[in-house]
């Protein structure tokens, strides 16, 4: 059955919006954004994610633990990030559509922090505000087939990828399908669907404007909860998602390097022969002598080899 929402003119435009920023972030070559924005992004989406949840631990400190440097915080703290980096670090190798790979990250999100990591609860909770019961989640036995059918909505209907994230992760958040760790999973599912159409989004701190705007996000679940269906917060997420994307767009003085610029055009001309002339097409911010200084470059570290001479040359990826 799909989950009931209602399509309104703030969501229309605000899709409208997504678009074109979409298209625009694509042209300026953001679609994987240089290597030292994805690092710092990843590291701000798994601190976000986590002080949500009330993890202490700071940037610095995140930065460290991936660099493989010891930190001093709770065992507890060090292990949540541990596994947010271990499962981001994972997520070319789960399908946003698939039950059991939804079941496999949280096994690794959770690992070492609760018993039943990947596992469904057995038992039934409800959810605390202050000292009253905010929401009662569906009983245990409910679960299996709540999930099912919305993993059958995301997969099989029609609707706007942006739009399904949204509906995803506020139904999953509703059912509550694990003990612990429902949050942390609704927003890295979000951002898995999200990815598989849309490249960029895995990169984005979608997770950093949540944060900033916490109340507003637990406003717009409660709101959703108390009229039964999820408009108002789909219309909270597209809202965060469109700032995203300007932030991305708004980043002064992202310069690509020309690893960055070999990469992109990688995925952009894959196994087909090209010339200096079509990789100059693709980076107009660039001279003639950078493209030439690109290719040599990489024709010298075994990325591309290089086939012809003078006005014949060709080059092709290995």
């Amino acid at each position: 059955m799909k989950p009931p929402y209602k399509i309104t003119g703030k969501i229309l435009k605000l899709v409208a919006s997504i678009s074109e920023k979409i298209g625009e972030v694509n042209s300026a070559h953001l679609n994987k954004p240089p290597t030292e924005l994805r690092k710092k992004n990843r590291i701000k989406t798994i601190h976000s994610s986590l002080e949500i949840e009330g993890n202490t631990l700071t940037i610095e400190q995140i930065t460290a633990i991936i660099e493989n440097k010891r930190v001093i915080g709770p065992k507890k703290d060090i292990l949540e990030v541990k596994n947010a980096i271990a499962v981001y670090d994972y997520l070319d190798n789960l399908n946003p559509y698939k039950f059991e790979s939804f079941c496999e990250a949280h096994g690794i999100l959770m690992n070492g922090l609760i018993e039943s990591a990947g596992r469904l609860r057995n038992k039934s909770v409800g959810i605390v505000k202050g000292s009253e019961v905010a929401h009662i989640a569906p009983p245990s036995d409910m679960l299996k087939p709540l999930m099912n059918d919305l993993f059958d909505y995301l997969k099989n209907d029609d609707d706007l990828v942006l739009i399904k994230s949204c509906v995803f992760h506020y139904e999953m958040e509703f059912i509550h399908p694990f003990i612990d760790g429902n949050g942390r999973m609704g927003r890295l599912w979000q951002t898995l669907i999200l990815k598989d159409s849309y490249p960029v989004f895995e990169f984005l701190p979608i997770e950093t404007l949540i944060k900033e705007r916490q109340e507003q996000y637990y406003e717009s679940l409660g709101k959703s909860d108390n009229t039964g269906e999820s408009t108002a917060f789909i219309e909270f997420m597209l809202e965060i998602i469109l700032e995203s994307l300007k932030e991305l767009l708004n980043i002064q003085n992202v310069s690509l390097t020309n690893i960055d610029r070999i990469n992109l055009f990688k995925s952009i001309v894959k196994n087909d022969y090209f010339t200096r002339k079509e990789y100059l097409k693709n980076f107009r911010e660039i001279s003639t002598a950078t493209a030439s200084r690109d290719l040599n470059f990489a024709v010298e570290n075994g990325i591309i080899e290089k086939i012809g001479d003078k006005n014949t040359t060709r080059y092709k990826y290995k």
